[in-house]
């Protein structure tokens, strides 16, 4: 499941079409469909922020030099953060907010929260299509002349 997909999905999904009927009909199905991305999204979300709150906790031990040398290995860090360099405690956010490993967990973080976002909109709209449907009709009848 990513973004492109359900942006591409929800681009067919969206469309009414001639046939109100089946539309209205079809309205529980996608409802259906699309709370079981943003569910799958949601548990997905929380599992990514489980894994950067493990990460968060050996990179800092990392940096203050409190991870094992087979700790170290096993992650494929190098021994020395730094590279010889020597730190202040206060320089140390700036490390934290450049380092590649957290950048990508932010990044894959602000990803499915943006994926939940969209499908909350799509969702909302799908909450209202019973509203759009019964505005084509009454155009439909207006146009008619009733």
């Amino acid at each position: 499941m990513n973004l492109d997909d359900i942006l591409a999905q929800w681009k067919q999904d969206c469309e009414i079409g001639h046939n109100l009927d089946e539309a209205s009909r079809d309205t529980p199905k996608l409802h259906a469909k699309y709370l079981n991305y943003v569910t799958q999204a949601k548990l997905i979300l929380k599992r990514t922020q489980d894994q950067q709150q493990i990460l968060l906790k050996d990179k800092f031990l990392w940096y203050n030099g409190k991870l094992s040398q087979e700790e170290t290995e096993a992650h494929g860090w190098e021994p020395d953060p730094f590279d010889g360099l020597k730190m202040m405690k206060s320089d140390l956010n700036y490390w934290y907010e450049s380092d590649k490993d957290i950048q990508a967990s932010e990044a894959k973080i602000t990803y499915y929260k943006t994926m939940i976002e969209a499908l909350k909109e799509i969702m909302d709209t799908l909450r209202w299509r019973h509203q759009t449907i019964r505005n084509i009709i009454e155009t439909r009848r207006f146009e008619a002349g009733g």
